[in-house]
């Protein structure tokens, strides 16, 4: 398991008013962690840096690196 307690949560900046939003955890070891924003003790899914950077990508329309 994963230790999320010193993690620095963010707001997707493609979050919208209507509350469909997504928080996202940088500054873990090794991993980047994703979660619901309007339900913070729920799940948490959890990326390491090339799957991260792949689904970044993808989501822009570029290829993983």
């Amino acid at each position: 398991m994963t230790d999320l307690t010193g993690a620095t949560w963010r707001k997707s900046s493609r979050s919208t008013a209507q509350g469909n939003c997504v928080e996202v955890a940088e500054g873990l070891a090794g991993v980047v962690g994703v979660r619901d924003s309007k339900d913070v003790t729920g799940p948490i899914l959890l990326f390491d840096a090339y799957q991260w950077r792949s689904f970044v990508q993808t989501l822009k329309g570029n290829r993983p690196a």
